[in-house]
């Protein structure tokens, strides 16, 4: 006969403390890291097998994406000095010492690979740059999503199963996106293929990164992907993923379908880091996030 009691905190308070990481610096961070490893795999890939313009592209991508990707991460830190001070120790349990270690061995390794490629000297030392680089890229496309999920803030914390597929096929779909806006379709078809996959992979991960946090109760952790701002962010990241992934398929051999194609798939993998991000921050600004979920599983 009594109603149930609503969750509230004292004095509504958060229960945690959100985290101190600042837009727009920390969503570019993670989505031009991702972008910058999945372009060093497309790129590596381009060049075996024979798509030289599709990999010159890819490798300048990847330069140019990793470049920005620290500064943004620098800015947000403070200063230069904080990023080099991670490297004093190397610590596997560490996502932030990994991907700090990933970076360092990362960035001049895409960096010889594009400048090899853009003035044609040394080629065999721009081959294994570029072999090296593709090597490290998947983890510095993932490693994001292992970073954000190990942190206290409930929404990313409880979707640590499905992020580093949701934050690996966004990667590769803004790779393969970016090779379809800047080279010709017939010069194209390996990016069109990784676009292709990695939309796929990102809109069935993202669907079930909702679908299990949500549960069969109405788990709220769910909420703050679907309602408010970040909601809409996501919503219409889909809706252009989708759209750019039936035009990559249907486009065929027109330059303006395909261009546009990869530019709806660049937009929507940004849109997806900063709705993630903005989902997690919400989640960690309301204590019935944290607290609900901790007493169902009390219960069960």
């Amino acid at each position: 006969m009594v109603p149930d009691a609503e969750f509230t905190s004292y004095y509504g308070r958060p229960v945690i403390k959100e985290p101190v990481w600042r837009t727009p610096d920390v969503p570019a961070y993670l989505f031009l890291g991702g972008l910058a490893g999945a372009s060093s795999v497309l790129g590596a890939g381009a060049q075996l097998s024979g798509y030289r313009e599709l990999a010159k592209v890819a490798k300048v991508g990847a330069l140019g994406a990793i470049s920005l990707s620290a500064v943004a991460l620098v800015h947000d830190l403070g200063r230069p000095g904080r990023f080099v001070n991670m490297l004093r120790v190397f610590k596997p349990s560490s996502p932030m010492s990994v991907g700090s270690w990933l970076l360092a061995a990362y960035g001049p390794v895409a960096g010889a690979a594009a400048v090899c490629q853009l003035t044609g000297l040394l080629p065999k030392a721009g081959l294994a740059a570029t072999l090296g680089a593709g090597l490290l890229g998947p983890g510095i496309a993932t490693y994001t999503a292992a970073l954000i999920c190990d942190t206290a803030v409930p929404g990313w914390h409880e979707g640590y199963r499905e992020m580093p597929y949701v934050f690996a096929g966004s990667a590769a779909s803004a790779a393969g996106g970016l090779g379809l806006l800047a080279v010709r379709p017939r010069d194209a078809h390996p990016a069109r293929d990784l676009a292709v996959l990695g939309a796929s992979v990102e809109l069935i991960a993202k669907r079930q990164l909702i679908k299990r946090l949500a549960g069969s109760d109405g788990h709220p952790v769910a909420e703050p992907y679907e309602t408010g701002a970040p909601g809409a962010i996501l919503r219409v990241a889909e809706f252009l993923t989708a759209g750019a992934l039936a035009g990559a398929v249907l486009g065929g051999r027109s330059r303006v379908v395909s261009a546009v194609s990869g530019a709806s798939l660049l937009a929507a993998s940004a849109m997806t880091r900063f709705g993630i991000f903005e989902a997690g921050m919400a989640s960690a600004r309301d204590p019935r996030y944290t607290i609900v979920p901790q007493r169902r599983r009390r219960g069960q």
